[in-house]
């Protein structure tokens, strides 16, 4: 399995696991203070630790890790476990977030989410949320021995590889493929036009090169439809319409349906793979898969980042200073912001405007973002 190449033995993650309940299917680490990324989320010692935690049965996972870590949790604890579950499960893109969390001297996120509605992400791409994580490097801290998870967790990588070979054009680089799939679960994605470093694919996969080539390598290898020439780092691929179609059909169901929903006129009621063999000869092939690919990822992300509201505890404290005017593009961020009372110091991990006093002595408020 390619995943398992990831795997991390690091003490650190395992001492952070152990403040949590031990019933997890898959525990994961990702993002900047896992992996060094380029840019401004270059400080790895200071970057925030996120985790995601896979659980098979969410209510009593979340019944005890309430009496253990009470206070990681928003308002919301008041209402109990099964009604955090229900807005796990049924709000936003079928995670929970415990965000600004100190433990063992780290700044950490954690989300959690149930195995079921993971496996179903990783098969379909029903929202592409988690499952765009998975696509990327990760350092996974336990899994058990779930063979559907495995399986499901190695289909949406070779999913990821489809559909990457759909975007790209017959000859291409491995930097080339590594950017359309980490770019993969950010299309359409609102933060990527609100606020986010627009370089922040780029500067994901630059510095990782070697951890991609070690998740996708064996894939690429063992792929039909592609000719890999690892010494080179260059790769081409069959863009006939009949293999074009071959990688439409093979493409997850749910993307299946939105370039169905695409192509298909008022009144043609046409089945998925008369559209699919339709989009194989269209020139812009492409294009409408990342019309699909974005009409997945927006939906979802837009209500993740909503939800992100009502599970984080919203603290709004300042003590000294001047608040800086909120311009039109932050008034938008806030749909997935909370923020907390420092100095501008306390928290170099965490994003901080650009337009305040670079003052340790200045207290403002931070904003974090899931």
């Amino acid at each position: 399995m390619a995943l398992q190449a990831l795997q991390s033995s690091g003490v650190a993650f395992r001492k952070i696991l152990s403040h949590f309940p031990e019933e997890l299917s898959l525990a994961f680490a990702y993002g900047s203070g896992v992996y060094r990324q380029a840019g401004p989320s270059s400080d790895q010692k200071n970057a925030m630790l996120d985790f995601v935690f896979t659980v098979d049965d969410p209510v009593a996972w979340h019944s005890k890790n309430l009496k253990k870590n009470w206070n990681h949790y928003s308002f919301l604890k008041v209402l109990g476990p099964r009604f955090i579950t229900t807005v796990q499960n049924n709000y936003g893109a079928g995670v929970y977030y415990n965000p600004l969390i100190m433990c063992d001297g780290r700044l950490i996120k954690y989300g959690i989410i149930s195995t079921s509605v993971l496996i179903e992400d990783l098969l379909n791409w029903n929202n592409l949320y988690i499952a765009g994580r998975l696509q990327k490097p990760v350092k996974i801290v336990a899994m058990n021995e779930n063979v559907t998870l495995r399986s499901a967790l190695d289909k949406n990588l070779k999913s990821a590889v489809t559909a990457a070979f759909l975007m790209l054009p017959e000859s291409f680089s491995e930097e080339d493929l590594f950017i359309e799939i980490a770019r993969l679960s950010y299309s359409g994605d609102f933060r990527m036009v609100v606020g986010e470093d627009k370089a922040k694919v780029l500067n994901i996969v630059k510095p990782n090169i070697a951890h991609f080539r070690e998740l996708y390598g064996s894939i690429l290898q063992e792929n039909p439809q592609v000719v890999y020439k690892i010494q080179q780092g260059s790769l081409e691929i069959d863009k006939s319409p009949e293999g074009q179609f071959t990688q439409l059909m093979t493409l997850p169901k749910t993307l299946q349906q939105q370039i169905n929903h695409i192509m298909d006129p008022p009144g043609k009621n046409r089945d998925v793979e008369e559209t699919l063999l339709q989009v194989a000869h269209d020139p812009d092939c492409g294009d409408v898969v990342r019309l699909g690919l974005s009409a997945i990822v927006r939906p979802s992300s837009m209500r993740q980042s909503t939800k992100g509201i009502f599970t984080a505890a919203v603290r709004f404290l300042v003590v000294l200073g001047v608040v800086p005017l909120f311009s039109l593009q932050l008034i938008h961020r806030l749909t997935r912001a909370r923020f907390i009372h420092s100095t501008v110091d306390d928290f170099p991990g965490c994003f901080q405007f650009g337009a305040i006093s670079k003052s340790p002595a200045l207290h403002v408020l931070v904003p974090v973002f899931e």
